[in-house]
């Protein structure tokens, strides 16, 4: 695996930690990159990679994009991310979440993990055995916690409202073509509030049986998940995996929107740029995806102080996204400055850095 200090995307980060229990197979890696606001939040990806280099590039990019997400939405907590390199045959055993729980358990604190890809709430709930620094727990009706899923795909319909009325000058997203591409906890849910305000809809999903079905559902339609990027749309909605905004991908959008909740979507920092030339409005992806932490971060902030957590509370803040979505815009327009770019400076600034 390639020193991660001279990889592109590290960034100063304060902890890398690889983590390697012969016993139970695992190997993962923990990556710290700020801890100013607070102690470093972020989820688990449980993922296999061909080249685990893959991994390490993913858990650094994906522990920054996290520092900023939690800046931006107010939140008293630092930016981390842990990955576990998954075999092959993507076997996941309660051993390999109880060693990697003792790892996160060590820390300290100063790294709080929850779902991310490739890790459920039952998972958690077996990391929670080992370790007091975790969230996204089971919790009891009206109260915040829990899948953080629904709370991600809640802030991206937001999102995506907000671009249409910036961009399009529309208040209404009836008859709005939006192009969804991955349909899973977060897509799949945006894709149905989305549809209950009258959106027509256009699906793909790597399971494609999955994308199908959903469009029966909502009354759209699906297309192969190679054709999604292409699909004339007024909204571009990326929700599955990021770093498919690049040259070749940018190429083919044919909408004036991009505003979905996959994370690290720009392939590299100047693909926000080529997006900007375009003329394509750009929702940074760690403003409008924020839903998720906002719920987990709220969860455990009250589950460590031993407070309520009315589900109200996240809500609210969740529907705070659009209003931090459109200053980034409104300063993007005034200065020419690209989106992305824009708010990448609001969340350095921030973090101190």
């Amino acid at each position: 695996m390639t020193a991660f200090w001279t990889q592109a995307d590290y960034d100063g980060h304060e902890l890398i930690e690889l983590v390697h229990d012969r016993a139970s197979g695992l190997t993962a890696i923990i990556a710290i990159h700020s801890t100013h606001l607070g102690p470093a939040a972020g989820g688990t990806r449980f993922w296999h990679y061909a080249d685990p280099a893959d991994g390490m590039r993913d858990v650094l990019r994906l522990s920054r994009g996290m520092s900023y997400k939690n800046a931006m939405a107010g939140l008293p907590m630092g930016g981390g991310k842990a990955v576990i390199l998954a075999g092959r045959d993507r076997r996941k055993t309660p051993e390999m979440l109880a060693a990697f729980a003792t790892a996160v358990e060590a820390l300290g604190g100063r790294y709080v993990t929850a779902e991310d890809v490739g890790i459920s709430e039952a998972d958690m709930a077996e990391v929670s055995k080992h370790t007091r620094f975790v969230s996204g727990l089971p919790v009891a009706a009206g109260e915040a916690g829990g899948d953080p899923g629904p709370f991600t795909a809640m802030g991206i319909y937001h999102g995506i409202r907000a671009a249409v009325e910036h961009k399009l000058g529309k208040a209404s997203l009836q008859g709005v073509r939006v192009a969804l591409q991955g349909v899973g906890s977060v897509g799949g849910g945006v894709a149905r509030l989305l549809a209950k305000d009258g959106a027509r809809l256009v699906l793909a999903d790597v399971d494609e049986a999955r994308a199908a079905a959903l469009a029966q559902e909502l009354d759209g339609e699906s297309v192969a998940p190679d054709q999604i990027m292409s699909v004339a749309c007024d909204v571009f909605s990326p929700n599955a995996l990021g770093a498919i905004l690049d040259e070749e991908g940018i190429a083919r959008l044919d909408c004036p929107i991009v505003a979905g909740g996959a994370n690290n979507q720009l392939a590299r920092a100047e693909h926000g740029r080529v997006l900007a030339d375009r003329g394509i409005l750009y929702a940074p992806d760690y403003v409008i995806n924020a839903g998720g932490i906002i719920s987990v971060t709220l969860e455990y902030l009250c589950r460590r102080d031993n407070t309520p957590c009315d589900i109200n509370e996240v809500r609210k803040r969740i529907a705070q996204i659009p209003d931090r979505l459109r200053t980034i815009w409104q300063e993007s327009d005034s200065t020419g400055v690209s989106a992305d770019q824009v708010a990448d400076r609001m969340a350095q600034a921030l973090i101190g850095r």
